[in-house]
């Protein structure tokens, strides 16, 4: 029987030698491309994460952010519970948030699909739309209380001039909290209206005409084509809108500061009264990791269900 061995090919050096160049140029351009993007990224884990693991182990303190802190273990959190003052902010912070992400979602649904017509000047009308978001927070703020001022702000002489009794606006309990949201949505309605509007120019135009030609009229062409395609950025624009809500606090700062009767006082504000105001450190940094808790678990459910449903956004 004749034994047939296999012959092992020796590594030529020219190979070896190119295969190390090339590993050499990949080990460099590395090196390089850490050397840009590493400061930047030591800045942002220095400036983020670091903070947030020290918050941390502030809030399983009683500090006051002069005296030595005194180790109370997991008692903070446990006051929360017990707290109605966190409890009344919970709530108005959960009814802003319900009134403003439905709100948002829609209006920017509803203003991209008109921006997304053939119609004169339509980059002039998606500029506007969109310069309130890029403006400041604080900056709007300030102007939404002259606006709404009860005496001599614009919104009572134009319902004044529709004979129509002049409102309280910021200094009522009760509403409040209503026009806080309505001058969030003036903010952050050219964001959702932007990211519906991209949204919209990427659905297959074939399908939108295929549709057309069957008969289907634009109610059940937006119905069955155009929103199905949007679900992903709708999911998206939620959770988006979302954070933004339950973390609102320039707008609140720079209009009734809580007030009145603490009827605008939100999660975010109470932890800023809480840690800067109080100086009660440890219990303010329980409650904002509360927030972020709350915040990841409400994110994590809306990717989980938007991916059951079939609408992947991340």
């Amino acid at each position: 029987m004749a034994l047939t061995f296999a012959a092992t090919p020796r590594t030529r050096p020219d190979v070896a030698i190119r295969a190390g160049g090339r590993r050499g140029r990949a080990v460099r351009r590395n090196l390089t491309g850490w050397g840009f993007a590493g400061p930047a990224t030591l800045i942002v884990v220095g400036l983020s994460l670091f903070p947030a693991v020290w918050a941390f182990f502030i809030s399983r303190t009683k500090w006051n952010g002069i005296a030595p802190a005194t180790d109370v273990g997991w008692r903070n959190y446990q006051r929360i519970a017990q707290d109605p003052d966190a409890m009344a902010a919970a709530q108005h912070t959960l009814v802003l948030t319900v009134l403003f992400v439905p709100a948002s979602i829609l209006l920017g649904m509803l203003i991209a699909v008109a921006l997304n017509q053939k119609i004169r000047l339509i980059g002039f009308y998606r500029t506007c739309i969109f310069v309130p978001y890029v403006a400041s927070a604080a900056a709007t703020g300030i102007l939404a209380s002259y606006v709404f001022n009860p005496q001599f702000g614009a919104a009572n002489e134009v319902l004044r001039r529709l004979g129509l009794p002049a409102q309280q606006f910021l200094e009522s309990p009760s509403q409040a909290l209503l026009v806080i949201c309505v001058i969030a949505l003036w903010g952050e309605v050219g964001f959702t209206t932007v990211i519906y509007l991209a949204a919209l120019q990427d659905i297959p135009q074939d399908l939108v005409e295929a549709a057309t030609v069957d008969g289907a009229g634009k109610w059940r062409v937006f119905r069955h084509i155009i929103l199905p395609e949007l679900r992903p950025v709708t999911v998206f624009t939620a959770i988006w809108q979302t954070i933004i809500a339950m973390q609102l606090f320039d707008l609140i700062y720079t209009t009734t500061r809580g007030g009145p009767m603490n009827s605008t006082q939100t999660v975010v504000y109470y932890i800023y009264e809480l840690a800067f105001q109080t100086q009660r450190l440890g219990y303010g940094a329980a409650v904002a990791y509360l927030l972020f808790a709350v915040t990841m678990l409400l994110t994590i459910g809306v990717i989980w269900y938007s991916r059951r449903r079939g609408s992947e956004a991340f």
